[in-house]
């Protein structure tokens, strides 16, 4: 579904991603870990076109994307949950949902809203709340479902722990796993929190320092004695 191949991003003359290649295979739920800087918030941006890759190409469905507009990407059936969530705080949970689903189709909009509610149950409760008075966990989940409102075949998820309760992390990590059964939804999870990623992950991929250092199931990654030193046991 998803094939970066040698692709190189810049922040003006920093290099961020060096040669990075990456494959999605529709249905699965893949996962990159890596420290803080290494350039996973890039690569999911790169995939969106903002900032652009230098060189190398990004894939998706068999169209090369990497010179896209942003917002036809998003229009393709591609959608992003950000890192930090950034939910429009002002604005109800409904109408959260509501700026999701203008890159869809209108007719479809109850039956989207309705499969969100049912995901996440309290934002239905929630519907009529702003979103900024919601919780850290709950804003999780309205970015997450607003998201899902523009019906991506491939969802892009950065960062979807951070700052969270473990009761509540455990919780984000089950619905991934929910949406990716239920309705085979393709995920690319960026995800600092190793060890829920790579038990969640049918393939994984460490990147450090924008390159990819290895790769492989998410159970042979989680046995492996340099993953397990670096991100499971304490290290950086």
């Amino acid at each position: 579904m998803l094939t970066i191949s040698g692709v190189h991003t810049y922040y003006g003359h920093i290099q961020a991603l060096k040669g990075v290649d990456l494959e999605v295979k529709e249905g699965e739920i893949v996962t990159l870990i890596g420290s803080n800087g290494a350039g996973k918030s890039t690569l999911l941006m790169t995939i969106c076109g903002t900032p652009r890759a230098r060189s190398g190409k990004v894939i998706f469905e068999g169209r090369d994307i990497t010179a896209v507009p942003t917002h036809l990407i998003m229009r393709s059936g591609i959608a992003q949950s950000p890192e930090g969530r950034r939910i429009f705080p002002r604005m109800t949970v409904l109408e959260n949902l509501q700026m999701g689903a203008l890159v869809s189709n209108p007719e479809y909009f109850a039956e989207d809203l309705e499969r969100v509610f049912t995901v996440f149950p309290i934002l239905k409760e929630r519907q009529e709340q702003r979103g900024g008075t919601l919780s850290g966990g709950e804003q999780q989940m309205l970015a997450i479902g607003r998201a899902l409102m523009s019906r991506p075949r491939l969802l892009l998820l950065d960062e979807p722990s951070l700052g969270l309760a473990p009761l509540i992390v455990r919780q984000i990590f089950q619905t991934i796993r929910d949406i990716n059964r239920a309705t085979r939804t393709t995920i690319l999870l960026v995800e600092q929190n190793a060890y829920h990623a790579l038990r969640l992950a049918d393939r994984g991929y460490v990147l450090a320092n924008g390159e990819i250092l290895m790769t492989g199931t998410g159970a042979e990654l989680l046995a492996n004695k340099q993953v397990r030193a670096a991100y499971l046991e304490g290290g950086h």
